[in-house]
Formats: C-alpha cells, structure tokens, sequence
C-alpha cells in the first residue's frame, strides 16, 4: 500500500461492548470525513443515550496530516480519551471517530480499570468492523475539441480514471477523478492533445 496514496479506514458504523463492575461500555466506531459530520454523530449519540454518564471519544482524520483529538468527558484526565485513539493508531485508521459511552455501575474502577474498559470497548467496536483501503484522489476537469473524445477517452483508460460528469458536444467537457499517484502521469498526456484546456476542480 502507497502510504502516499492510500490510506486505511472503515466501510460503516460498528458496535462493541464491554461490562467490568456492573459498569457498562458502549462502543461506536463511525467513518467521518470532517469535524462537522463529527459534532453531529456526537451530537445524535447524546441524544439516544441521554442518560448515559459519560461520552468519550477519540477521532482521526486526513490523511498526509491526520488531525486527531481525544475526550475524556469528566473521567480521569487520559484514562479514556487515550486508550480510545490507541487502538485507532495501533490499526493505522483515520477518517474515524470512535465513541465509548459509559453507564457507571456504582463501583469505581480506578484510573488502571478505566484505561482497560475504554481500551477494550474501543477494541471491540474495531473488531466488528470492516476494514478498507481508500485513495487519495484529485479532481479534473477537462475542455476539448470534439476530434479529440477518442484520444481523451484511451487516456483517461489507460490511466484508470473515474469520469464523474461527460458532455459530448462540438466543445467536450468531462469531469474525472484519480489516484494521486497517477495524476501526474495523467496530466503529461492529456495537455500534448491540442485544444485541450485542464484545470483542477477542489
């Protein structure tokens, strides 16, 4: 795996849980892509486990420079929050936020207790879940004459390129995306095809 060019993370939500003295973990592993998708499934979970005692956290997106952060939601400063982001490292994960969410038993588990819980609950969810590698991509989009749709479209092939958008009309437009380990390559070929105008898309 190009670790320029692909990364790991998860299909969908998966669930894990985990009870020690009479306390109970419930364990979310969710696939994000920003931290507004994460305040609202922060958000969601709050709501649906309006009575739980505590909601820690830890997520992991991006991909070159992941941005990260972990919560312990008034448990012990690193007992939760921690443990948590561990086992999103120690599987090379991002573009996840995991949530373990407590429902105190009435015994107390001490800081080594509650490292395990969050620890373990966290691992869980993780085991449920489907692993999948994903690209990083870049996006195009691209003008040209009508005479040039054949040479365009063996290049784009050739390169394993995914056309989001195409108009064939007496002036072409056609919107791809691909792997940035090949945008390179793809781009020295189609700017030698006269007419052709190339800028990126965000």
């Amino acid at each position: 795996m190009n670790a320029t060019d692909s990364y790991l993370s998860i299909a969908g939500e998966s669930r894990g849980t985990y009870r020690e003295k009479s306390s109970k973990f419930l364990a979310y592993a969710i696939p994000v892509i920003d931290e507004a998708e994460i305040k609202e499934k922060l958000e969601f979970l709050r709501k649906e486990f309006y009575d739980a005692n505590h909601f820690c956290y830890a997520y992991r997106i991006g991909h070159e420079t992941p941005a990260y952060r972990t919560n312990d939601d008034g448990e012990p400063s690193g007992s939760a929050g921690k443990p948590i982001y561990g086992q999103i490292l120690s599987n090379n994960l991002t573009d996840i936020l995991i949530v373990v969410i407590r429902y105190f038993g009435g015994k107390k588990l001490g800081i080594p207790g509650l490292i395990k819980a969050y620890r373990t609950a966290a691992k869980e969810s993780l085991n449920q879940a489907q692993f999948i590698i994903k690209f990083i991509t870049f996006h195009y989009q691209i003008h040209f004459p009508y005479t040039s749709m054949n040479e365009v479209m063996r290049i784009l092939k050739e390169e394993d390129a995914k056309i989001s958008i195409q108009s064939s009309e007496e002036q072409c437009r056609i919107n791809f995306s691909v792997r940035k380990s090949q945008h390179e390559m793809i781009k020295s070929k189609l700017v030698r095809i006269t007419g052709l105008i190339i800028s990126m898309n965000e």
